[in-house]
């Protein structure tokens, strides 16, 4: 069966064949990193991870960019609050998304570019595109003009009315045309900057991912991914862009996107204070948990956070993990058998059907509890299609003795290093500093990072 892929440009489920099966190219938006990522963040990395994984089984190379965003305004009130150069926020909080997307079981993209690496390729393409006459410069920014584009909304198959008043368009009076979007911006002295031929500043957002996506993939890719949210006006600005400077050539073969992500069915904000961050999760749950839970329902849907989601599918990855030390021993016997089920796959080359997929999982293991015990033949079938399915959808990861002896020290450690850090809490109000060192260094053989804030100390694991 053919990989199926439904495309946001076409709004239809397509048979994916990439141009050169030999160079499968995927771009991702990735992480603006000036803070922690909360599970929403988390959604289209483990979804496109699947695909990765997909990808790679399918085909001999497959070339995966995930970007850092690490030119931001947020950023730059980040670094401001602390006085701290951008790069001190950005590789901070850049190694923590790589630590919370491996617990995750993502796997690292090939490439990981970094807007701050690409500001020359930026000033370039800004160049290419006043040339063309697809931009102009004007009091020291440089937009992008939407009317020389006829092909402009398109992907978001939004009217122009619909757009302008979707992207909250900046009324400045050097705009020739209200949609049109900032390529490149001016810099204060107090802000990073970098020269350019319209003077000292600093690249827009949507700029950054057409500049590193020809750099690094070409003129056209096979997928481009990311959030249901990033459709309009960040997708939609993108592809303008990359086919303007490349006169018409089509940008991305295959647009995918995955659905909102909501907090107990409303959405995630900080005035309602229902954001959950990864690295909390990650101190009372397993990374495989967590991963089940995103991909629970269809990566097109929405998709509603829960404990109860989250305690369902630590649930059910601990009834597959006995199933399969059930089979430990077989498991391997039959290398035959060490492929995933026909029926796992078909369910995800139909446009990654993570639930169906679970469900065949959950098939499996019924099968291995059904099966008599003296049948080693069957059982080493069932498990190895059982370890190989798992793996493609990035679970069952661990041995069962690891995950049950794993899962058991989340609740005990946590216990344990909340008491331990209200302990240096008091320890540090009495001014016990000598104490406050000691448990400090107790938590350090927890693998445990303690970081004291205006609102009192958090604790995350290395």
């Amino acid at each position: 069966m053919s990989l199926i892929l439904y495309n946001t440009l076409t709004r239809r489920k397509e048979a994916f064949t990439p141009a050169d099966p030999a160079r499968v190219t995927m771009y991702v938006c990735g992480p603006t990193v000036y803070s922690y990522a909360h599970i929403g963040n988390a959604r289209p990395a483990v979804v496109f991870d699947v695909l990765f994984r997909m990808l790679k089984m399918r085909f001999a190379g497959v070339v995966y960019a995930r970007n850092i965003t690490d030119i931001d305004d947020k950023i730059n009130a980040a670094a401001e609050k602390d006085g701290v150069p951008i790069a001190t926020v950005t590789d901070k909080f850049a190694a923590i998304y790589r630590a919370d997307m491996s617990a995750l079981g993502v796997l690292t993209p090939t490439l990981e570019p970094h807007a701050t690496a690409h500001v020359a390729q930026i000033i370039d393409m800004i160049a290419r595109l006043i040339k063309k006459g697809h931009a102009y410069a004007a009091e020291g920014h440089v937009l992008f003009s939407v009317p020389s584009f006829a092909g402009y909304g398109q992907l978001s198959g939004r009217n122009m009315d619909d757009m302008i008043a979707g992207a909250r368009v900046e009324v400045a009076p050097y705009k020739k045309d209200p949609a049109d979007f900032v390529l490149w911006k001016p810099s204060t002295p107090d802000l990073p900057g970098w020269d350019s031929p319209w003077g000292r500043g600093r690249p827009g957002w949507h700029i950054e991912c057409s500049s590193m996506i020809e750099t690094h993939l070409g003129k056209t890719i096979d997928i481009h991914g990311g959030g249901h949210d990033l459709i309009f006006p960040h997708h939609e600005n993108e592809m303008a862009q990359g086919m303007c400077a490349h006169d018409g050539a089509t940008y991305a073969r295959v647009w995918m996107h995955n659905g909102f992500l909501t907090m107990d069915k409303e959405k995630m904000s900080k005035s309602l204070g229902n954001i959950a961050l990864i690295h909390d999760l990650l101190k009372d749950t397993p990374g495989e948990a967590l991963r089940w839970a995103l991909l629970s329902a269809h990566y097109r849907q929405p998709l509603d956070w829960s404990d109860d989601l989250v305690g369902q599918s630590k649930r059910t990855l601990d009834r597959l993990y006995r199933a399969l030390e059930l089979v430990k021993e077989q498991i391997g016997k039959a290398p035959e058998a060490t492929q995933p089920s026909e029926k796992f796959l078909a369910a995800l080359d139909d446009d990654i059907n993570t639930p169906i997929a679970m469900a065949e999982l959950s098939a499996i293991a019924n099968a291995i509890y059904q099966t008599a015990e003296a049948d080693h033949t069957e059982l080493a079938s069932l498990g190895g299609a059982l370890k190989a399915s798992g793996e493609l959808l990035g679970v069952l990861q661990m041995s069962p003795d690891a995950w049950f002896a794993g899962t058991l020290a989340v609740a005990v450690n946590k216990a344990l290093v909340d008491k331990l850090v209200a302990d240096r809490t008091v320890a540090r109000k009495n001014r016990d500093f000598a104490q406050a060192d000691k448990i400090r260094q107790e938590l350090d053989k927890f693998g445990v990072i303690v970081e004291d804030g205006p609102n009192g100390p958090t604790w995350r694991v290395k």
